[in-house]
């Protein structure tokens, strides 16, 4: 029974140890992602949202500021994410990869698709803007996929995705 008790004790140290090590890892990624995009964003990132959601044909990102009223930071969102797109559209993947290095997860993938083979768009929204991302191919949705999931990852506190903001915003009665 004692070497139940030492068995179950050890396995819980090493869990403990392992998710604190693995959050420390968590948090130094994400700093080290927000000054790195400092460099490709000229918004300010603690005074943004970035939101990524999944679609079943791919996804989209909208910017949306935290303060409706800030004028300054959502022209500066507008004018990166209508730049995003047009470098996007040609296969320009460089901001992403500064920012969350090569080995990102689907990033290989995007940066190979064809021209034209991802359909980026851009709309203004309230306090804000969107890029949708949206494919026919499969592997590309799944690209895209892995790429919103390691976004949120790496953006941390500074991104939700779209459910989670849904849910957010819906009324509670």
């Amino acid at each position: 029974m004692n070497s139940c008790l030492l068995c179950s004790t050890t396995l819980l140290l090493f869990v403990l140890q392992f998710s604190f090590t693995t959050h420390a890892d968590d948090i130094d990624r994400q700093a080290e992602v927000a000054k790195r995009g400092a460099d490709v964003m000229p918004f300010n990132h603690t005074a943004t949202m970035h939101v990524f959601t999944k679609t079943s044909d791919g996804g989209t990102l909208s910017v949306i500021t935290k303060d409706a009223a800030d004028e300054r930071q959502i022209r500066m969102v507008r004018a990166h994410l209508q730049d995003m797109r047009g470098r996007f559209q040609r296969g320009d993947y460089s901001g992403p990869s500064h920012i969350h290095g090569d080995d990102m997860p689907g990033l290989a993938q995007l940066k190979a698709a064809k021209l034209g083979e991802i359909k980026v768009s851009y709309r203004e929204v309230p306090a804000g803007a969107e890029l949708q991302y949206r494919t026919a191919d499969a592997r590309l949705i799944t690209a895209l996929h892995e790429w919103i999931d390691a976004q949120l990852s790496d953006h941390g506190k500074d991104a939700m995705s779209g459910h989670q903001r849904q849910a957010a915003d819906t009324p509670k009665q």
